[in-house]
């Protein structure tokens, strides 16, 4: 899963990145201080893996992976090339999903790209140049397929689909918010639009305002409002804090956002509010060998589950032993588990859900 970090110069996008990913990515108070993407591959926290660790005492444990791309801040004009724009938008198209940092704290030091504070705007200021950049990928499309229609009369639908599109998109409604059946969708997966992508609003807000109450930030209120018009996720973060914490142990953190009243970090929450928004679940292998998390698709069926360690077990499958993780850790031990008759064989059409403990039964 690879995540774009985006937003306006000077909103703490690289602050976060380099907090989450303790990545040492440049981070300076002036516009374009990032211009190539900087990546930085995380691992997923997930507290059933340490226990799992502690039962078979492995001689490895995997954790599953997040991928963050800090990309540099898009100003107004970024789709007319503005700023190095164009660039800037193409690093867009190659991540999942979005995290959109919005500055909702005040500092005189840090300067604003506009001169003052104001998340609707900025969002307003971000949000139309993917729409602009998106119609222009549209009317492309559009054009093709009109001139194909004369020799295709089957490409009637789409025409009429793109045409619609487009309208949306000057109506600046997104293009995940765009109605479509089955056939519309294929289409509209085919075009790779900016909009298309799920985002998740992150509110990047003093250590004060995150500490003593959110609802008192009239920022987060704002952007908490425009998510929920767009359907899309949104998230309290402080970029500064994390940075704090982020060389801590993971009892140290504990520790110091306890003192502050806060139950987890900004990044065990920006990987669980990206895995609901991407579909995502996880499930999991044990043994003294190792012990390994890995990330799937929810509804995604045992065969194609066991694909993903090895293409070898998704031809071969013949079947999956399975336990919840609640089941095997209430038992105690795998062998506990299987005389409670706890332990299931399930076959090719087993849906997977996250937590399953799995062992793939395959031949090639």
């Amino acid at each position: 899963m690879k995540l774009g970090i985006v937003g306006l110069p000077n909103v703490g996008k690289s602050t976060l990145f380099n907090a989450i990913t303790n990545a040492g990515a440049q981070s300076a108070n002036y516009a374009f201080c990032t211009i190539e993407p900087n990546v930085g591959v995380v691992s997923v926290p997930d507290a059933r893996l340490d226990k799992l660790t502690e039962m078979y005492n492995p001689a490895k444990t995997t954790p599953a992976v997040i991928e963050f791309v800090d990309i540099a801040g898009l100003v107004k004009g970024a789709s007319k090339g503005e700023g190095l724009g164009n660039k800037f938008l193409s690093h867009i198209r190659e991540v999942d999903a979005i995290i959109h940092v919005v500055r909702c704290f005040e500092n005189d030091d840090i300067i604003h790209v506009d001169g003052s504070i104001d998340p609707a705007r900025d969002i307003e200021t971000i949000n139309l140049e993917l729409i602009f950049s998106d119609v222009e990928m549209v009317e492309r499309r559009l054009d093709r397929s009109t001139k194909a229609m004369k020799g295709d009369k089957s490409l009637a639908k789409e025409v009429e689909f793109l045409k619609r599109l487009k309208d949306e998109l000057m109506n600046e409604v997104p293009a995940r918010n765009v109605e479509c059946d089955d056939d519309e969708k294929e289409v509209l997966d085919s075009i790779a639009l900016l909009t298309s992508k799920p985002v998740i609003y992150a509110c990047n807000m003093s250590e004060d305002d995150f500490a003593n109450g959110i609802d008192t930030n009239a920022g987060y209120q704002k952007v908490s409002e425009i998510a929920a018009n767009e359907g899309a996720q949104v998230l309290p973060i402080c970029a500064e804090l994390e940075a704090e914490i982020a060389p801590l142990s993971k009892e140290e953190k504990e520790m110091f956002l306890a003192e502050l009243g806060v139950e987890q970090g900004g990044l065990d929450l920006l990987i669980q509010r990206s895995y609901a928004l991407l579909g995502l679940i996880s499930y999991l292998t044990a043994g003294t060998p190792e012990v390994r998390a890995w990330t799937i698709t929810n509804g995604t069926k045992a065969p194609q589950a066991a694909g993903k360690i090895h293409s070898d077990f998704e031809r071969g499958f013949i079947r999956a032993e399975v336990i919840s993780f609640d089941d095997l850790i209430a038992c105690g031990s795998m062998a506990a588990a299987k005389e409670k008759g706890l332990v299931r064989s399930e076959g090719k059409e087993y849906v997977m859900k996250d937590g399953d403990i799995v062992l793939f039964r395959f031949n090639v």
